[in-house]
């Protein structure tokens, strides 16, 4: 991934100087603008990177925000800048100001460390008030750098980078409903789950118990998922280098050990894949077929219309797309299951294109 490269470069460029930075204006000049640069941007190009743009508010004129961004004449972004040391997440009320009287639906608050990117999900033309994106350069997640493309100059994309902002809000929001639920189960979790099975009405005295008995249930299924995939892991890595260190076999003798296993992790993989697909096509279409390669998500079962592919059977994990059937697949790093939702427009275009 090219802008990972670059960003990673940035990042020791950032690491080297970082210490000898010491006012807001040098943070900007040797952080920030290389940020924009890598972006595709002209930062010497006074039309296409604005600095000190007025954004006058009310009664207050000659309000300045540190810089905007236009593409074909638009501007698409605008961007507050802090001193590296200071907090990226403490001024976001005078970004929310300018934001209100700009033409942009995008802007980004950052120390040269951290940049965090707003949108007006909530209400049009105010900008809401936590970012749909981090990209922290300290801390580079590929899910987050493939949003970050679509704000390049040769790639721009407002609706794509609408849906993706839309689709993290909710995730990171019921993620952290979630994560709520098993720290602390709310009545409504316990009756929606224990009402299934236990038929007597809930107490208050019942109510705790079975509050506590949730907790329980919850952190010790979360921890067993988690131990089952380690082990499925270290099965798969342990067979592997059994492979590398025997001395070659014929085939079949091979057949009997050679043997597919499809993981928790991947039947998980593809129950996402198939909730994003249900906003197109009916489940009935929607087949798998596990293989010693890949775990493989088909249309209609059918070899020749591939979805996409899961790779989980390494260290790291991929998810192969296919733009359609006849193009060769193309491999996206995952650092977490979820971030397979940030494909759905991907996705639905693969069926489409069927």
């Amino acid at each position: 991934m090219e802008l990972k490269l670059k960003l990673e470069q940035l990042h020791q460029r950032v690491n080297g100087l970082k210490d000898q930075i010491n006012t807001e204006e040098a943070t900007k000049n040797a952080f920030v603008l290389p940020f924009i640069q890598l972006l595709g941007y002209d930062i010497f190009n006074p039309i296409e990177v604005i600095p000190e743009f007025i954004c006058d508010i009310g009664t207050k004129k000659g309000e300045k925000v540190d810089y905007v961004i236009r593409n074909n004449d638009e501007p698409i972004l605008i961007i507050e800048c802090k001193h590296w040391k200071e907090n990226a997440d403490a001024h976001n009320s005078q970004l929310h100001r300018y934001y209100h009287v700009s033409k942009s639906r995008f802007g980004v608050l950052t120390n040269g460390l951290k940049y965090n990117f707003y949108t007006d999900l909530e209400k049009p033309n105010i900008m809401d008030e936590k970012p749909f994106l981090t990209i922290d350069i300290e801390d580079l997640k590929d899910s987050s750098i493939k949003i970050l493309e679509s704000f390049a100059k040769n790639q721009y994309n407002l609706e794509n980078i609408l849906d993706s902002a839309e689709a993290l809000k909710y995730i990171k929001a019921i993620r952290k409903e979630f994560e709520k639920e098993i720290e602390n189960p709310s009545d409504e979790m316990v009756k929606l789950l224990v009402n299934r099975f236990f038929d007597k009405s809930l107490t208050a005295n019942r109510m705790t118990v079975f509050k506590e008995y949730t907790k329980k249930a919850l952190t010790v299924s979360i921890n067993e998922s988690i131990s089952d995939r380690l082990k499925s892991a270290l099965h798969i890595n342990e067979k592997i280098e059994k492979q590398d260190n025997s001395s070659p076999i014929s085939i079949d003798e091979n057949k009997d050990i050679e043997k597919v296993i499809t993981t928790d992790e991947e039947m998980e993989a593809f129950q996402i894949v198939k909730a994003i697909l249900r906003e197109k096509i009916s489940s009935e279409r929607i087949a798998h077929r596990d293989t010693q390669s890949y775990f493989g998500v088909l249309l209609d079962n059918n070899n020749r219309k591939p979805i996409c592919r899961f790779h989980f059977n390494t260290s790291n994990k991929y998810l192969e797309l296919f733009h359609n059937g006849k193009d060769a697949g193309e491999k996206v790093l995952l650092t977490d299951l979820d971030e397979i939702y940030n494909h759905r427009s991907e996705l639905h275009l693969t069926v489409d294109n069927y």
